[in-house]
């Protein structure tokens, strides 16, 4: 039993680096503007979570590589390898320092709910403060602290959700039929973003025990995913009960009804915890992801203290920095950031689903299964769907006509994704038996 409570615990890091400001903001959002109607976005987001937090930890398994390093090893002699490295590494920075932004934002506004001190000037202490971790890996042990804050606000959520008295029949309906109300586009895209964050694959990947068994890294894995899942639940249904426009402050209060006023600054300490904390992830993982992908040789410039790796963290705290003081408005400026990393997940994903079904990484017995391939087909399909629909939407928005895409829009970008996916589909089910 403490084995596994242990093991539980180790995996517990991802769902840890999901639930910042990102999740609370977007979950809470939809609550409040849809009721239970995107439940089920949060509901697939785990399911997507499991599948590819499944993978790539399993890649690392078996093959005793991370994922960076599996993509290293299987493109640097490629034509274009180099160009895959950029579309990655580029994809990786970018939704990081997006993410970056939110947790910055998300961080501000936590401390700013107890304090008078302009959202800009907060931006800039938690910067350097987090710059300041990031040289010093040894403060680091200050974001896990603040990490049981998180957990405690947690608690407070599902202690809050449980009073609130959702109904049943509303509640289950709406984790069980998919429902694409008005103006949710990118509301969905961002529950899912802000769940399958695309630099945790990485993450995932680089942490595993080597020397576990899988069936030890799934149980863990699932247990603590699903944990983060019904935290994310809980917001959603505590923000089905704010009044009003929704704010952070607006859902402090809702919290503070419930359970006492105290709790408003309880949770003021929670959202700045998880924005803090997820501030020195955002960045690390970045610089861990490109280390993967580039170094070579062992080479010193690539160690935690050398310049490439200090660049790539700092490229990403800096840009989180930039767009953090400019004057953008937390709550929309998070939903887009989870929403561009809901973009960027398919393609991260692909890349996956080739390394996890290649046999000269995973031999005979690691490569997925039929049904594995299935349900990793029907996360791709579905992100598909979800960034098309909402890519189609811009354009449109853009050409002038700023209305949602369409029934006759979606069931063409259905359709699209569907080949797609299946051409990727039949591409790895098929082509694993033949070793490369």
């Amino acid at each position: 039993m403490r084995k596994k409570l242990l093991n539980i615990f180790f995996w517990s890091i991802i769902s840890a680096a999901f639930i910042g400001p990102g999740t609370i903001t977007t979950a809470a959002k939809a609550g409040a503007s849809y009721g239970f109607d995107l439940a089920w976005a949060l509901v697939f987001s785990v399911f997507a979570c499991l599948v590819l937090q499944e993978a790539a930890a399993r890649l690392s398994i078996v093959s005793k590589k991370s994922l960076g390093k599996a993509i290293s090893d299987q493109y640097q002699d490629k034509r274009f390898g180099w160009l895959v490295f950029v579309l990655v590494i580029g994809a990786i920075v970018i939704g990081s320092a997006a993410y970056e932004t939110g947790n910055l934002l998300g961080a501000a506004s936590g401390v700013g709910i107890i304090s008078t001190l302009k959202p800009s000037a907060w931006v800039v202490i938690i910067s350097v403060t987090a710059a300041i971790a990031l040289f010093f890996p040894r403060l680091q042990l200050l974001a896990k602290i603040l990490g049981i804050l998180v957990v405690l606000m947690g608690i407070a959520f599902l202690i809050t959700a449980f009073m609130v008295k959702p109904d049943p029949g509303d509640f289950f309906t709406g984790i069980m039929i998919p429902n694409l109300p008005a103006g949710s586009g990118l509301l969905i895209l961002g529950l899912i973003g802000t769940t399958v964050v695309p630099y945790n694959l990485f993450l995932g990947s680089g942490i595993a025990d080597k020397d576990q068994a899988l069936y030890e890294m799934r149980f863990g894995l699932a247990i603590a995913i699903i944990l983060g899942g019904i935290f994310s639940l809980a917001v959603l249904v505590v923000g089905t009960s704010v009044q009003g426009e929704f704010t952070f402050a607006s859902l402090g209060q809702a919290i503070a009804a419930k359970i006492g006023n105290w709790a408003v600054w309880f949770f003021g300490f929670g959202l700045f915890a998880a924005g803090f904390s997820s501030a020195i992830t955002a960045p690390l993982a970045s610089a861990i992801t490109a280390k993967d992908l580039f170094q070579k040789n062992k080479n010193p410039k690539w160690n935690s203290r050398g310049r490439y790796f200090i660049f790539t963290w700092g490229f990403v705290l800096v840009s989180g920095l930039v767009f953090g003081i400019i004057g953008l408005k937390p709550i929309p400026a998070i939903i887009a950031a989870q929403a561009l990393n809901g973009l960027i997940l398919p393609f991260i994903s692909i890349f996956l689903w080739y390394a996890i079904n290649n046999k000269n990484l995973m031999g005979d017995e690691g490569v997925n299964s039929f049904i594995a391939n299935v349900l990793y087909g029907i996360v791709v399909w579905v992100t598909l769907i979800l960034g098309g629909q909402n890519i189609i939407t811009s354009i449109l928005k853009t050409l002038g006509n700023d209305t949602e895409a369409g029934i006759l829009h979606i069931i063409l970008i259905a359709s699209a994704s569907f080949l797609f996916t299946l051409f990727l589909f039949f591409r790895v089910q098929f082509s694993k038996d033949q070793k490369n």
